[in-house]
């Protein structure tokens, strides 16, 4: 059988697997008695991927089948800072996995999506989880918080998403909140009429917030860069979605 290495994202882990991406993802999102079902986010990584952080021989060694020849389902290899010392090169495609084990797999594209106009929102996943706000489009986004910091926080890689704001992204007083599902709206708010009154671009609105979040709320699609570059997956438009991967978008939608 052959051995898959998945980059997961909630949490942050390097794993070897026997399982296809498809079997993974419903594995890992659902799992066995043993692990309550949520949300799964995962990169598909080059099987030939080394790095002397890792060490990958030794799980791949370790990743054979069970005794009653079913596959080995998952060697864990890192929980700890494994984002920055995977190579981008060595990522092929990322997976969105609903806590029912709907499987979504995105290609990464070379087109990032403009700024748009009005404020933004962004989850970010790994390797830390705030809910943030911000002036910048997402690559001026990535740039602040990775490449050229104006603080003393920074981080080696970042995997985020921009979310969607509705109304309030161009109108954060009078915007109506419509279908939102954020929790505590009116402090989201007031964290956005903040940033049209002060010089700061970037504002904390939850710093300890799950790393989960409604995929129905995806703006554009998901971030992952590091100092040397930013690849981005965009979501398909939800024509699409609803035409082409309907029970993944219905359970996403749940």
């Amino acid at each position: 059988m052959a051995i898959h290495l998945y980059l997961s994202m909630i949490p942050e882990a390097l794993i070897a697997s026997m399982l296809t991406p498809e079997e993974f993802g419903v594995y890992y999102a659902v799992g066995a008695k043993k692990k309550a079902r949520g949300q799964a986010i995962f990169f598909e990584i080059d099987p030939n991927f080394r790095h002397e952080f890792f060490n990958i021989e030794e799980g791949m060694r370790r990743c054979v089948p069970h005794e009653d020849g079913s596959p080995k389902r998952s060697i864990y290899i890192s929980v700890y800072r494994v984002l920055e010392h995977v190579s981008l090169d060595a990522i092929q495609r990322l997976y969105l996995v609903t806590q029912d084990g709907r499987v979504l797999g995105l290609g990464p594209s070379e087109d990032l999506p403009d700024n748009g106009e009005g404020l933004h929102l962004y989850q970010e996943i790994a390797p830390v989880h705030p809910l943030v706000v911000s002036t910048l489009g997402p690559r001026d986004f990535y740039e602040l918080i990775v490449k050229n910091p104006t603080t003393l926080l920074s981080l080696p890689a970042v995997c985020f998403v921009e979310l969607s704001l509705g109304e309030l992204a161009k109108d954060p007083i009078y915007g109506a909140v419509g279908d939102l599902p954020y929790a505590n709206i009116e402090h989201l708010r007031q964290c956005l009429v903040d940033l049209s009154t002060k010089t700061v671009h970037t504002k904390m609105v939850d710093r300890i917030h799950p790393a989960s979040f409604p995929y129905r709320m995806i703006k554009n699609g998901i971030f992952v860069g590091n100092r040397e570059r930013l690849l981005y997956f965009p979501l398909p438009s939800r024509e699409e979605l609803r035409a082409r991967h309907y029970r993944w978008w219905r359970s996403a939608n749940m």
